[in-house]
């Protein structure tokens, strides 16, 4: 597992990747967690998990934290989970 700083197509604003694909349940939830706790409010998130567990956990946790999921989009292997702390 591992955050780190990556820009958007088009130059827009960095975005916190964290890499947690080979990670199970609740890793890649676990690390998404850690590192919203330590950005500020606007900060957009890439999530890469490659467990299945994720797609279920990672939106429900969102939810009740109150936090946007911009978009999921299926790769070859693994999820990507676009987020953005709301507060």
């Amino acid at each position: 597992m591992s955050a780190a700083e990556g820009t958007e197509k088009g130059g827009a604003a960095p975005r916190m990747i964290v890499d947690a694909r080979g990670s199970w349940c609740p890793g890649p939830l676990m690390e998404l967690v850690r590192v919203i706790k330590e950005e500020p409010v606007g900060t957009e998130f890439e999530l890469l998990s490659s467990d299945e567990g994720s797609r279920k956990d990672v939106p429900s946790w969102l939810q009740k934290a109150g936090h946007a999921l911009l978009e999921v989009q299926n790769e070859s292997g693994y999820d990507r989970y676009v987020i953005r702390k709301t507060h």
